[in-house]
């Protein structure tokens, strides 16, 4: 069995490739739902800022491969039976932490699309859209404060989403076959 996880910046089109995964038999495990979780069970309003705040205490918790070490007992579980697709991987110590506790069964996949298309599509998305003043300022969060290039720097696959949902489809499907 097989764990692909997909990283990128916000807006970069993760969790459609994810969808394109999962109609191929993968699992999907989304790492913002630790995030999702917490703000609900502390009954907080979806959004950026409780968002924010509860990312950075799992982080301050649980150090920076937070969100591989509490994902890691679903990754395990969905390994069983599948293979898996992971949404969102964020930084340096989650690569390195399942690159140690996968090993060979443990690819990377690299989203991009250009910054400006990013923010216009983060701006229109339906749940926990973004200005784009807050989706540069997530971004540099995320490239200073989060160590998310080098789990780009290191992908095995790129995708450039930076044309049409087909494309996208397209360029996963054969990436998909190759893994």
């Amino acid at each position: 069995m097989k764990v692909v996880a997909l990283v990128g910046m916000p807006g970069s089109g993760k969790s459609e490739v994810a969808k394109v995964f999962a109609s191929n038999g993968y699992k999907t495990v989304r790492f913002g739902d630790v995030t999702d979780d917490e703000v609900k069970k502390r009954g907080l309003e979806l959004n950026e800022k409780n968002e924010k705040s509860v990312r950075e205490e799992m982080r301050a918790l649980h150090g920076m491969a937070a969100y591989a070490v509490l994902n890691l007992p679903r990754i395990q579980a969905a390994l069983k039976s599948s293979n898996v697709v992971l949404d969102g991987l964020y930084s340096w110590e989650e690569y390195k932490y399942l690159v140690q506790e996968l090993g060979k069964k443990f690819e990377i996949i690299a989203v991009w699309a250009p910054p400006q298309l990013r923010y216009s599509r983060l701006k229109q998305r339906k749940i926990r859209p973004l200005s784009p003043e807050q989706a540069k300022a997530r971004d540099f969060a995320e490239i200073e404060n989060v160590n998310k290039g080098g789990p780009i720097a290191m992908a095995d696959y790129t995708i450039k989403n930076d044309s049409t949902l087909e494309s996208l489809v397209a360029q996963t499907n054969n990436i998909i076959k190759a893994v």
